[in-house]
């Protein structure tokens, strides 16, 4: 397969969202477009995609994708819980977003179809990867054929088999961190799992944003056992490099198959994400860090482009990158096809990007005439 570029043959791209309308990240995409002089997008609600089950656009019209979450109605239209807070549903959610952004009709795409639906399963997502050579946490979950996860004891027979005493229990289509547990066998067979998953007392699970631990194994097994049904994931917990005392990874975007933006993310617990209670480290930091270990800071963004290659046909990604203990190395712990809401984040010297935030960026990318090859049409 081709994987270069399609030069765009109009060169005043005509662009057009798949969003919610009300969503930051509308806005801040618009800005970028006004910013570069171009005619305002076209802005295609979820919602009405959702009802009208698809959306019809111009075969000159290149069309972002754009995640559908933070919207009430649209979650539960896709998750089919009336509360968007319970984390069960997942299963759902993704057959259903599938669906939807396959039933987009017409327009040149600049996220694939079928590369969503590899992202937002993790399992298959960990596959590729692994296929490719790019180096990622353990997993017996990984891949199409990967070991399936019924419930806790299925979890508790990969970590002796697998010797895996600190893993990661993920939710397979989840984002955000909902749902993901860091669990933790200790002496005497004591099991300890910290997560932002808030669980009740009628055994209902819902998002939290405060991360707490849980350390009876019986409330350990029941978050598990009721997220089981909608797809578990698994993977080895790899110890991370530090920053100030903190656990620290970063998230890379990658645009148009360049390492563009970067932020560092800290954290005293196991998760990072920044609406968890993470902190912005510091980037300059991070690079002297790798480079006194004697490694390449061109390196470790390669790794993250080595990532991003997988999904040629998708424009923008973010890449969660784990750095090893002293920064001697690194992982991927995931791919997102929506990473890139980093407000007010410029880009990386030398990465062509310098002055630019993530959505200026891609609407560069746009404008230079390219878009992913072979993003014309959903695939079957």
């Amino acid at each position: 397969m081709d994987r270069t570029p399609a030069p765009v043959s109009d060169p005043v791209p005509r662009l057009a969202v798949v969003a919610n309308p009300e969503n930051r990240r509308v806005a801040l995409f618009e800005e970028a477009v006004r910013t570069a002089g171009l005619p305002a997008p076209r802005i295609v609600p979820w919602a009405d995609v959702l009802r009208a089950r698809g959306a019809d656009f111009a075969v000159d019209e290149i069309v972002r994708i754009d995640s559908p979450g933070e919207n009430r109605e649209v979650d539960r239209m896709l998750r089919g819980a009336p509360d968007p807070t319970r984390v069960e549903g997942s299963a759902r959610w993704y057959a259903a977003f599938v669906a939807a952004v396959r039933s987009l009709r017409g327009g040149v795409r600049l996220s694939d179809p079928d590369d969503l639906a590899v992202l937002f399963d993790k399992r298959l997502c960990h596959g590729v990867l692994h296929a490719a050579g790019v180096p990622v946490p353990a997993s017996p979950t990984s891949g199409p054929d990967g070991l399936p996860v019924r419930g806790w004891d299925d979890v508790r027979a990969a970590m002796r088999e697998h010797r895996m005493p600190r893993l990661f229990v993920k939710p397979a289509h989840g984002s955000s961190a909902s749902g993901v547990l860091a669990v933790e066998a200790g002496g005497g067979g004591r099991i300890r799992a910290t997560t932002s998953v808030e669980l009740t007392a009628d055994g209902g699970l819902y998002n939290s944003l405060r991360v707490r631990r849980y350390e009876r194994e019986r409330d350990v097994a029941a978050v598990v056992d009721a997220l089981a049904p909608d797809g578990l994931h698994l993977e080895r917990w790899l110890p991370k490099a530090s920053q100030s005392g903190r656990a620290a990874d970063l998230r890379v975007v990658v645009v148009a198959g360049r390492a563009t933006h970067a932020v560092v993310r800290t954290s005293r617990s196991p998760l990072t994400n920044l609406h968890l209670g993470g902190r912005r480290g510091d980037l300059d930091t991070a690079r002297e860090a790798v480079e006194a270990a004697g490694a390449r800071w061109a390196d470790v963004l390669g790794v993250c482009e080595q990532a991003a290659a997988c999904f040629p046909r998708t424009l923008c990604v973010g890449v969660d990158l784990l750095p090893a203990i002293g920064w001697r190395g690194a992982a991927i712990g995931e791919v997102n096809a929506f990473g890139d809401l980093l407000p007010r984040l410029t880009g990386l010297p030398g990465g062509g990007a310098e002055g630019q935030d993530t959505y200026a960026a891609q609407v560069a990318a746009v404008s230079r005439g390219f878009v992913p090859h072979g993003t014309g049409t959903p695939h079957a």
